[in-house]
């Protein structure tokens, strides 16, 4: 794997942290007016980081393993506002949300690390995305987390906006 992919994975927990950090204590739950332009879910920044939370565990988790085990297997999309509303990520503690995707993403890091070249090329099919490899999953991964980043700064430029 791409070193700067595997490293830009292993610090994004930190990275996020501080995005998070960034957003005042009073706007962790804060909404816009309008969602136009997000770059990531529409998504208030406490229910951001539950969602990358869940993504690592209940997605990338599945996917990379079913790669891995299957034979080009399907890989579902998921629902992320159902998630939402069922795993009430308004109400989450942050800090345990953080400690449960830190333990997350250093599994992740230490399965990607472990493959063999070989195991990158393995083929599935993601619904949203079509086919793909091992190795594609990962990149998507590493996206998913920039767009969250660029989410939580989004809502930072939105909420100086509004403060005017």
């Amino acid at each position: 794997m791409n070193p700067i992919t595997l490293n830009t994975l292993a610090a994004f927990p930190q990275q996020l942290e501080q995005h998070y950090a960034a957003i005042p204590n009073a706007c962790t739950h804060w909404k816009p007016a309008s969602w136009e332009g997000v770059p990531s879910e529409p998504f208030s920044a406490i229910e951001q980081i539950c969602h990358v939370r869940d993504i690592e565990i209940d997605g990338y988790h599945l996917r990379f393993r079913r790669t891995l085990d299957e034979h080009n297997p399907l890989l579902p999309s998921i629902d992320s506002d159902l998630l939402a509303s069922e795993r009430h990520y308004a109400s989450a503690d942050p800090i345990e949300v953080f400690t449960s995707f830190r333990a997350a993403r250093a599994k992740t890091v230490a399965l990607i690390s472990s493959l063999a070249p070989e195991q990158f090329d393995r083929q599935a099919e993601f619904e949203g995305y079509g086919a793909l490899t091992l190795r594609s999953l990962v990149h998507y991964l590493c996206s998913h987390d920039q767009q969250h980043l660029a989410g939580l700064q989004w809502l930072l430029g939105k909420i100086e906006a509004e403060s005017r």
